[in-house]
């Protein structure tokens, strides 16, 4: 391979390689070691029209050559003509550089694989340039922020005020953008390590909290985000943990609880704190809806869905008061951490509650038109 002098006003920088940042610090250290001990690496240019050459890789090392006045710089002059393969080429000395940004990295396998001048696959890159398949991937995912997010991020796994690392992003990908930048733009903000990051993706992915409510926990900082999550996650735990055993067989005797849950398919689990007579009565009332069914003279061997999911709501409905005043004051008892999650849970229940009502004051309506068009569904 020969390494010629090629004077430094024929040649072009090429504006379509993948890099194009160059940290001005970085190129005056190259500067100084240029001054010092010459260019000890060639760059590689190819030829183009009037006699002259468009760098292929170098483009550091040609600007500080020129900054520095060099009439002349060492080059490989390459035969390549095939713009998949020079790209290519770019890319992977690019790759073995230090300060090719993860961004840079992304924009450049994305090009390669919707440009239609390229029309790549993940697999082709993959086997051409020696990166796993998952890498080139998840750098694509970095695309999926904005502008203000693409400028912060940096390569490496330190973790910096006002900086992102790939690991720190990686963990809000797949959440809408409403909620995706603002929570990276506060990580950042926050310095949270990955474990954090984690665990406010999984809060933000609940499907049981609402836009309007996650809306909301947008104004929080990193870690009030947190002991949200946390005091969220408590709740829930406790809530599945308390969830009632299966009913006792026919005859057999019911387990005693002053405090129950009934948990519905189609409506959050409602805890009843009350006295054993209210348990009765919600009882009763579950008892006085099958005996209506049973009036009817049909009783399907097993009732049906919108059967079942009755009578779990019945049986879930404290009655009379169940809310009392006492009730209502304990949550000034509540701890400020502790009011934070209640008002997200509250907020969550409410808006469920109401969906829920709108649903069955449907069937109220089809029920009034038609008494028997609910009864005479069947099994499941």
């Amino acid at each position: 391979m020969d390494i010629i002098e090629i004077s430094t006003s024929l040649i072009d920088e090429d504006r379509d390689q993948p890099r194009y940042q160059f940290d001005e610090d970085s190129l005056d250290e190259l500067m100084k070691s240029i001054e010092e001990l010459g260019l000890l690496s060639p760059i590689k240019v190819r030829t183009t029209k009037g006699g002259r050459y468009k760098i292929i890789y170098g483009n550091r090392r040609y600007k500080a050559c020129k900054k520095l006045g060099k009439a002349t710089i060492p080059c490989i002059v390459s035969t390549v003509t095939d713009e998949l393969e020079i790209y290519l080429e770019q890319i992977a000395e690019n790759l073995t550089r230090e300060g090719f940004s993860p961004i840079e990295e992304a924009e450049a396998f994305n090009k390669l694989m919707s440009d239609s001048k390229f029309s790549s696959s993940i697999k082709y890159l993959s086997s051409k340039l020696g990166k796993p398949e998952s890498y080139i991937k998840n750098k694509c995912e970095l695309l999926k922020f904005g502008n203000p997010v693409k400028k912060l991020i940096v390569s490496g796994t330190e973790i910096r005020k006002d900086k992102l690392t790939e690991s720190q992003l990686l963990p809000l990908k797949d959440l809408p953008i409403e909620h995706r930048d603002p929570l990276a733009l506060m990580v950042a903000k926050d310095e949270m390590p990955v474990s954090d990051v984690k665990k406010i993706a999984r809060l933000f992915k609940d499907k049981d909290i609402s836009d309007n409510t996650k809306a909301k926990l947008l104004y929080k900082s990193g870690y009030e985000l947190l002991e949200t999550w946390s005091v969220f996650e408590q709740n829930k735990a406790e809530r599945t943990k308390a969830a009632p055993a299966k009913p006792a067989a026919k005859g057999g005797k019911a387990a005693p609880a002053k405090e129950q849950q009934v948990a519905s398919p189609s409506i959050p689990a409602l805890t009843i704190v009350d006295d054993a007579s209210q348990v009765a009565e919600a009882e009763t009332k579950e008892a006085r809806a099958i005996k209506a069914v049973e009036a009817e003279a049909i009783t399907p061997v097993r009732l049906a869905p919108i059967q079942r999911d009755l009578q779990q709501m019945l049986a879930s409905v404290p009655a009379n008061n169940p809310l009392s005043l006492e009730t209502l004051h304990s949550y000034e008892a509540i701890d400020e951490a502790a009011q934070e999650s209640f008002i997200v849970e509250l907020d969550w229940l409410v808006e469920s509650l109401e969906l829920h009502l709108q649903e069955w004051k449907k069937v109220q309506s089809m029920v009034s038109a038609k008494p028997k068009a609910v009864i005479l569904v069947t099994g499941e």
